[in-house]
């Protein structure tokens, strides 16, 4: 079964996380690699080309000269190819350039181009990755800590953050999408991956289990939701714990004052009563 070392944005191991065999450890498919990303880029095309035909030329109404008599060759209009402003004639026109790809082809493309990430050490999972502000200078701060000096990367989360897009948008070498817009193109384009672990739950549950892109976020979303309620709930019971312990120290400090006074009212006692016996 295949695995990943799972980082903090400190860039520590924390632990190591074992990857579902069905999407990161398959055997990459080249071919269906190759026809899925030609049918991408294909896709991406707007076709809309257009040259106008001879007939869709203005002008040209005029026989320019006559039949014969000229020594020079027939015509019968200057809008033809030969001339200049004349029209094209196998020229480019509006036509929708479409490759369909099967849905299984897709996702084993997907599968294929994940396990060579992670069979080449080029899939990088954080425990976590948040920040509380954007700021350039904390994302650089983060990315520092982590083997992608040089190199171009992209970064799949499972939410939208707006500190994470901001925060990343002004350096060159990355690039910020959400994990349900995963595609071919972008992970063979980029050298290395970086996904917190529950992008990677994302992707196991739609390529590994079968769900649908929704019902993945919505999954997600979910468990994200209760590990926050759990976080607020561990919090609400160390505040009043932090409280007893600051008033249990306080007490101590106040009783440890009352001694200390206590002391000195009889150290001032003893001095007293040793002057007065030396005065008698």
């Amino acid at each position: 079964m295949p695995s990943t070392t799972v980082y903090n944005m400190a860039g520590e191991a924390v632990e190591q996380l074992e990857l579902s065999e069905q999407v990161f450890g398959v055997t990459p498919n080249v071919a269906v690699l190759h026809q899925v990303v030609t049918a991408q880029l294909v896709n991406r095309r707007q076709g809309n080309a257009s040259t106008k035909t001879r007939s869709e030329v203005s002008g040209g109404g005029k026989k320019p000269y006559k039949q014969k008599g000229t020594g020079r060759a027939r015509q019968g209009s200057t809008r033809s190819p030969q001339f200049r402003h004349g029209g094209i004639v196998f020229g480019p026109k509006p036509h929708a350039y479409h490759h369909d790809v099967p849905k299984k082809m897709r996702r084993l493309a997907i599968k294929s181009a994940l396990s060579d990430k992670v069979a080449n050490g080029q899939l990088i999972v954080l425990e976590n990755l948040t920040l509380e502000s954007p700021r350039t200078k904390e994302m650089l701060a983060v990315l520092s800590n982590l083997p992608v000096s040089g190199k171009r990367f992209l970064m799949m989360l499972p939410k939208r953050d707006e500190n994470i897009v901001l925060s990343a948008r002004n350096i060159p070498s990355a690039k910020v999408q959400h994990v349900s817009s995963i595609n071919v193109v972008e992970l063979l384009k980029h050298d290395c991956v970086i996904m917190p672990k529950k992008t990677v739950r994302w992707i196991e549950l739609v390529f590994g289990e079968g769900l649908s892109a929704e019902e993945a976020s919505q999954q997600i979303a979910a468990e994200l939701e209760e590990e926050a309620a759990t976080l607020e709930q561990a919090e609400e019971v160390e505040e009043p714990a932090k409280a007893d312990d600051e008033a249990a120290a306080e007490a101590t400090d106040e009783s440890d004052t009352d001694e200390d006074d206590t002391d000195n009212q009889e150290q001032e006692s003893e001095v007293l009563a040793a002057e007065d016996e030396e005065e008698e």
